[in-house]
Protein backbone atom coordinates (compact mmCIF):
# COMPACT_ATOMS: atom_id res chain seq x y z
CA UNK A 1 0.00 0.00 0.00
CA UNK A 2 1.04 3.48 -0.43
CA UNK A 3 1.71 6.41 2.16
CA UNK A 4 -1.01 8.44 1.01
CA UNK A 5 -1.00 10.75 3.73
CA UNK A 6 2.59 12.10 2.96
CA UNK A 7 2.11 12.01 -0.94
CA UNK A 8 -1.31 14.44 -0.87
CA UNK A 9 0.48 16.66 1.95
CA UNK A 10 3.11 17.31 -0.46
CA UNK A 11 1.33 17.22 -3.90
CA UNK A 12 -1.76 19.01 -2.55
CA UNK A 13 -1.00 22.51 -0.85
CA UNK A 14 -3.62 23.12 2.06
CA UNK A 15 -4.94 19.79 2.51
CA UNK A 16 -6.57 19.63 6.14
CA UNK A 17 -6.32 17.08 8.50
CA UNK A 18 -9.56 16.20 9.36
CA UNK A 19 -10.86 14.26 13.11
CA UNK A 20 -14.60 12.84 12.79
CA UNK A 21 -15.43 11.31 15.87
CA UNK A 22 -17.60 8.39 15.62
CA UNK A 23 -19.14 6.50 19.04
CA UNK A 24 -16.03 4.48 19.25
CA UNK A 25 -12.97 6.08 17.24
CA UNK A 26 -11.51 8.87 16.37
CA UNK A 27 -10.65 8.75 12.78
CA UNK A 28 -8.07 10.70 11.01
CA UNK A 29 -7.93 11.79 7.17
CA UNK A 30 -5.34 13.22 5.48
CA UNK A 31 -6.48 12.43 2.06
CA UNK A 32 -7.62 15.37 -0.07
CA UNK A 33 -11.50 16.21 0.71
CA UNK A 34 -11.69 18.11 -2.81
CA UNK A 35 -11.12 18.42 -6.41
CA UNK A 36 -9.05 20.86 -8.00
CA UNK A 37 -11.95 22.36 -9.56
CA UNK A 38 -13.95 22.04 -6.28
CA UNK A 39 -16.17 18.76 -6.68
CA UNK A 40 -15.83 16.86 -3.39
CA UNK A 41 -14.08 13.27 -2.86
CA UNK A 42 -16.54 11.11 -0.88
CA UNK A 43 -14.76 9.50 1.97
CA UNK A 44 -17.56 7.42 3.71
CA UNK A 45 -17.31 8.66 7.51
CA UNK A 46 -16.44 12.05 7.08
CA UNK A 47 -18.50 15.32 8.60
CA UNK A 48 -19.23 16.11 4.82
CA UNK A 49 -20.98 13.02 3.95
CA UNK A 50 -22.93 12.34 7.49
CA UNK A 51 -23.75 16.78 6.09
CA UNK A 52 -24.92 14.85 2.48
CA UNK A 53 -26.85 12.07 3.80
CA UNK A 54 -28.50 14.60 5.95
CA UNK A 55 -29.39 16.49 3.35
CA UNK A 56 -30.36 13.88 0.49
CA UNK A 57 -32.44 11.94 3.43
CA UNK A 58 -35.14 14.99 3.55
CA UNK A 59 -35.88 14.21 0.23
CA UNK A 60 -38.01 11.32 -1.07
CA UNK A 61 -35.46 10.31 -4.03
CA UNK A 62 -35.75 7.44 -6.50
CA UNK A 63 -32.85 6.02 -7.44
CA UNK A 64 -31.89 3.05 -10.33
CA UNK A 65 -28.78 0.76 -9.87
CA UNK A 66 -27.76 -0.51 -13.74
CA UNK A 67 -25.93 -3.94 -13.80
CA UNK A 68 -25.64 -6.03 -17.11
CA UNK A 69 -25.74 -9.50 -17.24
CA UNK A 70 -24.95 -11.78 -19.93
CA UNK A 71 -23.55 -15.48 -19.91
CA UNK A 72 -21.42 -17.07 -16.92
CA UNK A 73 -21.99 -13.75 -15.16
CA UNK A 74 -25.42 -14.73 -13.70
CA UNK A 75 -23.82 -16.42 -10.82
CA UNK A 76 -23.33 -13.37 -9.40
CA UNK A 77 -26.96 -12.07 -9.41
CA UNK A 78 -27.95 -12.77 -6.32
CA UNK A 79 -24.97 -12.28 -4.17
CA UNK A 80 -24.89 -8.93 -5.58
CA UNK A 81 -28.83 -7.87 -4.72
CA UNK A 82 -28.38 -9.09 -1.64
CA UNK A 83 -25.92 -7.27 -0.66
CA UNK A 84 -27.55 -4.15 -2.34
CA UNK A 85 -30.62 -4.73 -0.26
CA UNK A 86 -28.60 -4.76 2.99
CA UNK A 87 -26.34 -1.90 1.88
CA UNK A 88 -27.21 0.25 -1.03
CA UNK A 89 -29.40 3.43 -0.12
CA UNK A 90 -31.04 2.26 2.90
CA UNK A 91 -34.12 3.54 3.47
CA UNK A 92 -34.10 4.94 0.01
CA UNK A 93 -36.58 3.86 -2.80
CA UNK A 94 -34.65 1.58 -5.26
CA UNK A 95 -35.50 0.37 -8.46
CA UNK A 96 -32.95 -2.49 -9.73
CA UNK A 97 -32.42 -2.90 -13.67
CA UNK A 98 -30.84 -6.45 -14.75
CA UNK A 99 -29.90 -6.35 -18.53
CA UNK A 100 -29.54 -9.48 -19.66
CA UNK A 101 -29.27 -12.22 -21.92
CA UNK A 102 -31.22 -15.01 -19.82
CA UNK A 103 -34.01 -13.63 -17.92
CA UNK A 104 -34.17 -17.26 -16.25
CA UNK A 105 -31.44 -17.18 -14.61
CA UNK A 106 -33.17 -15.03 -11.60
CA UNK A 107 -35.53 -17.69 -11.31
CA UNK A 108 -36.57 -18.16 -8.68
CA UNK A 109 -37.55 -14.32 -7.89
CA UNK A 110 -35.39 -12.59 -5.42
CA UNK A 111 -37.36 -10.96 -2.08
CA UNK A 112 -37.17 -7.56 -1.87
CA UNK A 113 -37.77 -5.28 0.65
CA UNK A 114 -39.73 -2.30 1.18
CA UNK A 115 -39.41 0.29 -1.58
CA UNK A 116 -37.05 -1.97 -3.66
CA UNK A 117 -38.40 -3.28 -7.41
CA UNK A 118 -36.46 -5.18 -9.74
CA UNK A 119 -37.21 -5.16 -13.20
CA UNK A 120 -35.49 -6.77 -15.88
CA UNK A 121 -34.62 -5.70 -19.56
CA UNK A 122 -34.13 -8.30 -22.02
CA UNK A 123 -30.92 -7.52 -24.48
CA UNK A 124 -29.89 -10.11 -27.02
CA UNK A 125 -27.08 -12.63 -26.53
CA UNK A 126 -23.38 -10.99 -26.21
CA UNK A 127 -21.30 -14.05 -26.09
CA UNK A 128 -17.70 -13.04 -24.86
CA UNK A 129 -16.76 -10.02 -22.47
CA UNK A 130 -14.86 -8.34 -25.02
CA UNK A 131 -18.13 -8.34 -27.79
CA UNK A 132 -19.82 -6.67 -24.15
CA UNK A 133 -17.51 -4.05 -23.94
CA UNK A 134 -18.08 -2.76 -27.56
CA UNK A 135 -22.33 -2.63 -26.76
CA UNK A 136 -22.48 -2.18 -22.78
CA UNK A 137 -22.68 2.10 -23.30
CA UNK A 138 -24.96 1.93 -26.17
CA UNK A 139 -27.18 -0.30 -23.96
CA UNK A 140 -27.11 1.93 -20.60
CA UNK A 141 -28.19 4.68 -23.27
CA UNK A 142 -31.04 2.69 -24.45
CA UNK A 143 -32.01 1.58 -21.17
CA UNK A 144 -31.82 5.10 -19.94
CA UNK A 145 -34.05 6.41 -22.73
CA UNK A 146 -36.43 4.09 -22.64
CA UNK A 147 -38.01 3.26 -19.62
CA UNK A 148 -35.17 4.41 -17.01
CA UNK A 149 -35.49 8.38 -17.66
CA UNK A 150 -38.76 8.40 -16.75
CA UNK A 151 -38.98 6.15 -13.67
CA UNK A 152 -35.60 7.44 -11.39
CA UNK A 153 -33.86 10.74 -10.31
CA UNK A 154 -30.85 9.08 -10.20
CA UNK A 155 -28.91 5.90 -12.31
CA UNK A 156 -26.06 4.14 -10.84
CA UNK A 157 -24.04 1.60 -13.37
CA UNK A 158 -21.99 -1.49 -11.66
CA UNK A 159 -20.35 -3.98 -12.40
CA UNK A 160 -22.50 -7.59 -11.46
CA UNK A 161 -19.66 -9.08 -10.03
CA UNK A 162 -19.47 -6.80 -6.87
CA UNK A 163 -20.37 -7.00 -3.28
CA UNK A 164 -21.55 -4.02 -1.16
CA UNK A 165 -20.09 -4.68 2.57
CA UNK A 166 -20.58 -1.63 4.40
CA UNK A 167 -23.48 1.12 3.35
CA UNK A 168 -23.37 2.99 0.42
CA UNK A 169 -26.24 6.03 1.45
CA UNK A 170 -26.91 9.48 0.30
CA UNK A 171 -23.13 10.99 0.26
CA UNK A 172 -22.76 9.20 -3.45
CA UNK A 173 -25.79 11.08 -4.62
CA UNK A 174 -24.42 14.03 -7.25
CA UNK A 175 -25.20 15.49 -10.68
CA UNK A 176 -22.38 13.24 -12.40
CA UNK A 177 -20.32 10.97 -10.05
CA UNK A 178 -17.20 8.75 -10.59
CA UNK A 179 -15.19 6.60 -8.66
CA UNK A 180 -11.46 6.72 -8.56
CA UNK A 181 -9.56 3.38 -9.56
CA UNK A 182 -8.18 2.05 -6.18
CA UNK A 183 -4.79 0.68 -7.81
CA UNK A 184 -4.00 4.21 -9.48
CA UNK A 185 -5.30 6.02 -6.11
CA UNK A 186 -2.15 8.70 -5.51
CA UNK A 187 -0.41 7.52 -8.45
CA UNK A 188 1.58 9.95 -10.51
CA UNK A 189 -0.43 11.06 -13.52
CA UNK A 190 2.08 9.37 -16.15
CA UNK A 191 1.10 6.13 -14.49
CA UNK A 192 -2.75 6.30 -15.96
CA UNK A 193 -3.12 3.89 -18.20
CA UNK A 194 -4.94 6.37 -20.26
CA UNK A 195 -5.40 5.70 -23.96
CA UNK A 196 -1.99 7.02 -26.03
CA UNK A 197 -2.99 5.77 -29.59
CA UNK A 198 -3.62 8.92 -31.08
CA UNK A 199 -6.20 7.58 -34.06
CA UNK A 200 -8.53 6.22 -31.10
CA UNK A 201 -11.41 8.75 -30.12
CA UNK A 202 -10.70 7.81 -26.68
CA UNK A 203 -6.79 9.12 -26.88
CA UNK A 204 -5.79 11.57 -24.10
CA UNK A 205 -3.01 13.71 -24.62
CA UNK A 206 0.11 14.25 -21.62
CA UNK A 207 -1.39 17.27 -20.50
CA UNK A 208 -4.61 16.40 -20.16
CA UNK A 209 -6.15 14.13 -16.94
CA UNK A 210 -6.70 14.62 -13.03
CA UNK A 211 -7.45 11.33 -11.99
CA UNK A 212 -7.95 7.51 -13.19
CA UNK A 213 -11.81 6.40 -12.62
CA UNK A 214 -12.81 2.98 -12.62
CA UNK A 215 -16.03 1.32 -14.76
CA UNK A 216 -16.92 -0.37 -11.65
CA UNK A 217 -19.45 2.09 -10.27
CA UNK A 218 -20.60 5.46 -11.94
CA UNK A 219 -23.55 6.93 -12.04
CA UNK A 220 -25.72 10.64 -11.27
CA UNK A 221 -28.66 12.33 -12.84
CA UNK A 222 -30.36 10.00 -15.60
CA UNK A 223 -30.35 13.16 -17.77
CA UNK A 224 -26.12 13.50 -17.27
CA UNK A 225 -25.80 9.59 -17.58
CA UNK A 226 -27.63 9.66 -20.72
CA UNK A 227 -25.55 12.10 -22.29
CA UNK A 228 -22.38 10.06 -21.29
CA UNK A 229 -23.72 6.99 -22.46
CA UNK A 230 -24.83 8.28 -25.65
CA UNK A 231 -21.42 10.19 -26.03
CA UNK A 232 -19.07 6.98 -25.08
CA UNK A 233 -21.17 4.80 -27.52
CA UNK A 234 -20.53 7.29 -30.56
CA UNK A 235 -16.19 6.88 -29.65
CA UNK A 236 -16.70 3.50 -29.32
CA UNK A 237 -18.45 2.74 -32.51
CA UNK A 238 -16.21 5.41 -34.69
CA UNK A 239 -13.42 3.64 -32.93
CA UNK A 240 -15.12 0.08 -34.35
CA UNK A 241 -15.82 1.60 -37.49
CA UNK A 242 -11.91 1.93 -38.18
CA UNK A 243 -10.91 -1.54 -36.49
CA UNK A 244 -10.09 0.16 -33.15
CA UNK A 245 -10.82 -0.62 -29.71
CA UNK A 246 -9.06 1.22 -26.89
CA UNK A 247 -6.65 -0.59 -24.67
CA UNK A 248 -8.71 -0.04 -21.27
CA UNK A 249 -12.20 -0.87 -22.94
CA UNK A 250 -15.03 0.97 -22.49
CA UNK A 251 -13.53 2.25 -19.18
CA UNK A 252 -10.72 4.08 -22.03
CA UNK A 253 -13.73 6.10 -23.11
CA UNK A 254 -15.01 6.81 -19.65
CA UNK A 255 -12.23 8.47 -18.82
CA UNK A 256 -11.62 10.31 -21.41
CA UNK A 257 -15.29 11.49 -21.29
CA UNK A 258 -15.01 12.69 -18.30
CA UNK A 259 -11.75 14.63 -18.81
CA UNK A 260 -14.03 17.03 -20.63
CA UNK A 261 -16.74 16.97 -18.52
CA UNK A 262 -15.55 16.57 -15.09
CA UNK A 263 -17.48 14.96 -12.68
CA UNK A 264 -19.55 17.16 -9.76
CA UNK A 265 -18.63 14.18 -6.72
CA UNK A 266 -15.73 12.13 -6.99
CA UNK A 267 -15.90 8.46 -5.02
CA UNK A 268 -13.18 7.38 -3.12
CA UNK A 269 -11.40 4.35 -3.51
CA UNK A 270 -14.07 3.10 -0.71
CA UNK A 271 -16.61 2.58 -3.14
CA UNK A 272 -14.53 0.04 -5.50
CA UNK A 273 -11.69 -2.36 -4.18
CA UNK A 274 -10.95 -5.26 -4.03
CA UNK A 275 -7.75 -7.59 -2.37
CA UNK A 276 -4.61 -6.44 -4.75
CA UNK A 277 -0.92 -5.54 -3.47
CA UNK A 278 -1.49 -2.27 -5.46
CA UNK A 279 -4.93 -1.22 -3.83
CA UNK A 280 -5.04 1.86 -2.02
CA UNK A 281 -5.24 1.54 1.99
CA UNK A 282 -9.07 2.99 2.83
CA UNK A 283 -10.44 3.09 5.98
CA UNK A 284 -13.61 1.45 5.39
CA UNK A 285 -14.32 -0.91 2.33
CA UNK A 286 -17.94 -0.40 0.90
CA UNK A 287 -18.02 -1.79 -2.69
CA UNK A 288 -16.01 -4.88 -3.94
CA UNK A 289 -15.09 -6.54 -7.39
CA UNK A 290 -15.13 -10.31 -6.24
CA UNK A 291 -14.21 -10.50 -10.12
CA UNK A 292 -10.78 -8.55 -10.18
CA UNK A 293 -10.19 -10.24 -6.67
CA UNK A 294 -10.68 -13.76 -8.29
CA UNK A 295 -8.24 -12.75 -10.95
CA UNK A 296 -5.15 -13.13 -8.47
CA UNK A 297 -6.66 -16.49 -6.88
CA UNK A 298 -5.44 -20.10 -7.63
CA UNK A 299 -8.08 -22.87 -8.74
CA UNK A 300 -9.10 -23.87 -5.07
CA UNK A 301 -9.60 -20.31 -3.57
CA UNK A 302 -10.97 -19.53 -6.52
CA UNK A 303 -14.46 -22.61 -5.67
CA UNK A 304 -14.08 -21.25 -2.31
CA UNK A 305 -15.34 -18.01 -2.49
CA UNK A 306 -17.41 -19.04 -5.26
CA UNK A 307 -15.87 -16.86 -8.62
Amino acid sequence: SYDLGSFYLSEFKGTLEVQLMTDTTVMKAAAPLETPWGAPIVWGETRNSAWRRAKFAQREIHTGLLTVVVGTYARFIRRFLSSAETYFLPGQTVTYYILTDNPRSLDPPIELGPDRELKVVPIAELPGWDRLAYRRMTLLADAIRNPIGHEVEYIFCADIDQEFVAPVGEEILGQLVATLHPELYGMPRNAFPYEVEEVSSACVQEDEGDYYYTSELYGGLVSEMYRLARACSLLILQDQANGLMARGLEESYLNRYLINHRPTCVLSPEYSWWDSALAADVPVQRLVSLGRQCEVLDKQKREEQKC
